[in-house]
């Protein structure tokens, strides 16, 4: 592969592709983002991660009804901030999340899920259009062909669903938004917003101004009937203040949510699944054998979940390697990796570290060797794969360390014809 590789001509080809790329991050904090590169998997390949995505999300979202019933007692012990308790079961929707992303590693015991993204997972505009144009680039088939128009049609059922249930019959104003000043989160709100086709606007986060107990304004005064806020973090929304007055807006937006004065998609039950410490208490049922779930659905949580603890003793009596991540963590910020008591590395990032953390089997990420502009280097590949409205659909890979960070790569997918 080395011999082959001409790092000049594979700079010039990957500068000339990206740049026909409109509204795309392909450099990030001033470094590559995304590879001149593609990976290839088997059609069967492609099949096997949609069918565990399908089973996996199934499962979260079977926890998720169970959780909405439990007392807050059990909910705080998932760390769900105590502020959220009067609104984390409000339910917009009959499904808890729109767009969430399941993060897969294969191993040698076959596919693993390590998290569950479901409040606000980025990744859809490399893996629903990126992508796409690098198949074409390398002549190879694209997996996620078609998948964007679907993906824009099940962003209008959501919304017609929401609209529907608050028994709202004007026609609506909608505001997607973000962060202005994040690329990423910009781009891909801008995405998702000219993806749903819904006569929405785009208002930055800034812009926005809520009269309490009466609705949300942007900085025209035209009042917001949805909010599509796809990278804004519940976690962080609910801790929000003016910096004007101190009031606390986050609190005041969820509470016009509750009381049937704005739709926010992704809507609050999202935020139910987000937790880490979700997948903890999803092995302990399946570990007592509890009957909320059937034999089925036993048998694919011991197939695709990993042994998930809120205490690290089984590790360390049995020596095992194990991860310690955050319950509410992002970009393996606050991940560190053990092996009994020993420490053997970790993300240098601790922005998470108030949060609950929760301690799960460490798994080996795949290596592959990625073309990058500075040359041919070993990546740990780790597969994003999306679910829509509860069901399978793009995927996507990225390929860094085994602690898969903000630095990681964009790795694009195709895939390999017939049994090479």
């Amino acid at each position: 592969m080395s011999q082959t590789f001409n790092l000049t001509e594979h700079q010039i080809n990957r500068k000339r592709l990206y740049q026909k790329l409109d509204s795309f991050w392909h450099d990030l904090y001033e470094s590559e983002y995304a590879l001149y590169d593609i990976a290839l998997m088997t059609s069967e390949e492609i099949e096997e991660i949609r069918l565990a995505t399908n089973r996996i999300g199934h499962i979260f979202l079977k926890m998720g009804n169970l959780l909405r019933s439990s007392p807050d007692e059990s909910l705080l012990q998932l760390d769900i901030p105590k502020r959220m308790l009067p609104f984390i079961r409000h339910r917009a929707l009959p499904i808890d999340t729109v767009i969430s992303r399941v993060d897969l590693v294969r191993t040698s015991e076959g596919l693993k899920v390590l998290e569950l993204n479901s409040d606000t997972p980025t990744f859809e505009k490399e893996v629903f259009d990126v992508n796409s144009f690098i198949c074409q680039e390398f002549g190879v088939g694209n997996p996620n062909e078609g998948l964007s128009e679907k993906l824009g049609n099940e962003m209008r059922k959501a919304l017609a669903e929401a609209l529907h249930r608050s028994k709202h019959d004007e026609p609506p104003y909608i505001v997607f938004t973000s962060h202005e000043g994040h690329e990423e989160d910009k781009f891909t709100t801008i995405f998702l917003k000219d993806l749903a086709n819904v006569g929405a606007n785009y208002v930055p986060l800034n812009k926005l101004r809520i009269q309490e107990g009466e609705g949300l304004y942007d900085d025209e005064g035209n009042r917001i009937d949805v909010l599509y806020r796809q990278t804004y973090p519940l976690e962080h929304l609910i801790e929000d203040v003016s910096e004007e007055s101190g009031d606390p807006i986050g609190e005041q937006l969820l509470q016009l949510v509750c009381s049937n004065k704005l739709i926010m998609l992704n809507p609050i039950s999202a935020f139910l699944l987000q937790s880490k410490a979700v997948q903890a208490a999803i092995w302990g049922m399946k570990e007592l054998d509890s009957p909320y779930f059937t034999e089925t659905e036993k048998q694919w949580i011991s197939q695709y979940f990993l042994p998930t603890y809120l205490e690290e003793d089984i590790f360390i009596e049995n020596g095992m390697k194990y991860v310690k991540k955050p319950s509410f963590g992002r970009e393996g910020d606050t991940v560190s990796v053990f092996q009994g008591t020993e420490k053997l590395f970790e993300d240098k990032h601790k922005t998470y570290e108030k949060s609950l953390p929760v301690y799960q089997k460490y798994v080996d990420l795949p290596s592959q060797q990625i073309k990058t502009v500075n040359g041919i280097l070993e990546g740990k590949v780790l597969i994003g794969s999306f679910l829509i409205n509860g069901k399978a659909s793009g995927i996507g890979l990225r390929a860094g360390k085994q602690i898969t960070d903000n630095n990681a790569y964009f790795l694009p997918l195709g895939i390999k014809k017939g049994r090479e």
